[in-house]
């Protein structure tokens, strides 16, 4: 078991990866006790607040255009509870187990820096839920961004007052029941509660984080593949010299150039065609450099974004214990977070936009000299003909998926919330951006390796050999046609996980 002891600033992204992905188990959340006794401060500022009467937003007035309405102390918690009830409008499908993971994860870490007032016996159960493997059903439809994630994170509030839905076991069942079956008692909302576990940006931080770590992947896969087919059509990898990219130094072209020339070397087909008439490669080729490498940048700004939003107070009002004072703000908003899930969806789905451009070529016997459709027997075989048309499918639809969510905005709550950031959306849409490229480079991977036969007993370089037969552990070679979706998703499946890269940095030490 994987111990954390969150303090509300240090867990990485990686971490909230292996969160979400951990079994009922494998690891253990708690509460730092430095950061127990500021929750506790700035619950102690909340409670003041009520005695004063005093009103205060969030505390004890209604909310968003309903600010100016003060509530009466009688009312107080039955204000919270109304505020859950009422903003439980999401639509949709539930999220997955490992997203709901990550918005719990989330949501917690904020709240656990001690400018919330919440009461920190809620936020314990927020993690016993993780701990125990209790997951809310959350519907992936109804944030606009701000203020906050309002209507998923509603789902969870419900959840933990014994009021929701909950997947435990592989059942869903009232949470009121499962939170007695592991010992423990639905939370009991209080002064501001219930508006801290819902104002702010923990879907779409969940969401980004997880696609962060598989776009990580997707780059070097990218690059592993796409030397693979350079082989299979007999390029030439004289573009990737580094002098090349050094007058030309973006660091995400660097990192590809010197992942390439890692990659391809020891190759005996790239030396096998010397003077083979090719003066230069398709751009699909030729520029992989440049494209990866871009798509790399993408990948930097997320990455710069989210690990600052991971570790940052998201909620209004905020409680300073050491003053006294609650301030109104918008850290709620989610802007920044759609601009770089909206401008990661763009970078990834150019790895699938030159992928799908690489496998025509393969699929081209006047430009790769390989069987058309790469099957011996073709016209009684169609080959891998409509693999290809599957990933322009891939490549077409992640086009109208790239539209920026981030630069829309309705304004809600009669205009008090009048510019929002829809970051969900552009969370949501990430996720389906990252699965097609799945799913293309494994159209690309299953096209390459069948290449390659056909130039045998030439080799590859040794670490791309090291691929191709773990490929061929999954997909066997191709010589009569069948039924070529199983063998799409044998590879999407090696896509997802680590074998590939880690059978290549076996070979050529870490990629880039």
């Amino acid at each position: 078991m994987k111990k954390f002891e969150l303090t509300g600033t240090n867990i990485s992204i990686e971490d909230v990866a292996t969160i979400a992905k951990a079994k009922t188990g494998q690891v253990h959340l708690s509460i730092h006790l430095s950061s127990l006794e500021k929750m506790k401060q700035s619950r102690e500022v909340v409670l003041n607040i009520v005695k004063r009467g005093k009103p205060v937003y969030g505390i004890n007035t209604g909310f968003g255009a309903l600010a100016s309405k003060q509530i009466a102390i009688e009312d107080l918690e039955q204000l919270q509870y109304n505020l859950i009830r009422s903003h439980c409008t999401g639509v949709g499908k539930p999220f997955s187990r490992e997203i709901t993971r990550a918005i719990m994860l989330s949501r917690a870490n904020c709240l656990i820096q001690g400018f919330s007032g919440v009461t920190p016996e809620t936020i314990a159960l927020l993690l016993d839920f993780i701990n125990f493997g209790i997951h809310p059903v959350i519907p992936e439809k109804g944030s606009v961004g701000a203020s906050g994630d309002l209507a998923p994170l509603s789902h969870i509030a419900l959840a933990l007052i014994g009021e929701g839905d909950v997947e435990f076991e592989g059942k869903i069942m009232r949470s009121d029941f499962v939170i007695h079956q592991i010992g423990k008692v639905p939370a009991k909302l209080g002064p501001k509660d219930g508006l801290a576990l819902i104002n702010g940006t923990s879907v779409m931080l969940a969401l980004g984080c997880l696609a962060l770590v598989e776009a990580k992947k997707i780059v070097k896969l990218a690059d592993i593949i796409s030397c693979l087919t350079l082989d299979a059509v007999r390029g030439t990898a004289s573009a990737f010299d580094e002098r090349i990219s050094l007058l030309k130094p973006q660091p995400g072209q660097l990192d590809c150039t010197r992942n390439l020339l890692k990659i391809i070397q020891g190759s005996e087909i790239i030396n096998s065609h010397p003077n083979d008439g090719k003066v230069q490669d398709p751009y699909s080729l030729r520029c992989i450099p440049q494209v990866h490498g871009a798509c790399r940048q993408t990948l930097r700004h997320a990455e710069e974004v989210l690990e600052i939003e991971l570790n940052a107070v998201t909620d209004n009002p905020l409680v300073f214990a050491a003053t006294g004072d609650v301030v109104s703000g918008g850290n709620f908003h989610g802007e920044a977070l759609a601009f770089c899930m909206d401008y990661l969806a763009m970078g990834l789905a150019e790895i699938c936009s030159i992928a799908e451009r690489r496998v025509e070529k393969m699929m081209n016997p006047h430009f790769s000299d390989l069987p058309a459709f790469l099957t011996k027997n073709s016209g009684l075989n169609s080959g891998l003909m409509i693999a290809h048309v599957t990933l322009a499918a891939l490549a077409s639809e992640n086009k109208y998926l790239c539209h920026p969510a981030s630069v829309d905005s309705i304004p809600t709550s009669t205009d008090k919330e009048d510019h929002v950031s829809m970051g969900v959306t552009s969370g949501r849409k990430l996720h389906e951006v990252l699965e097609n490229v799945q799913h293309g480079l494994a159209i690309e991977l299953l096209c390459n390796t069948q290449g390659l036969e056909f130039l045998r007993p030439l080799k590859t370089s040794p670490c791309l050999e090291k691929v191709h037969a773990l490929v061929r552990k999954h997909v066997q070679p191709i010589v009569d046609d069948r039924v070529f979706h199983k063998d799409i998703e044998n590879l999407t499946h090696l896509i997802k996980n680590q074998e590939i890269i880690q059978e290549v940095e076996s070979v050529t030490g870490p990629l880039f």
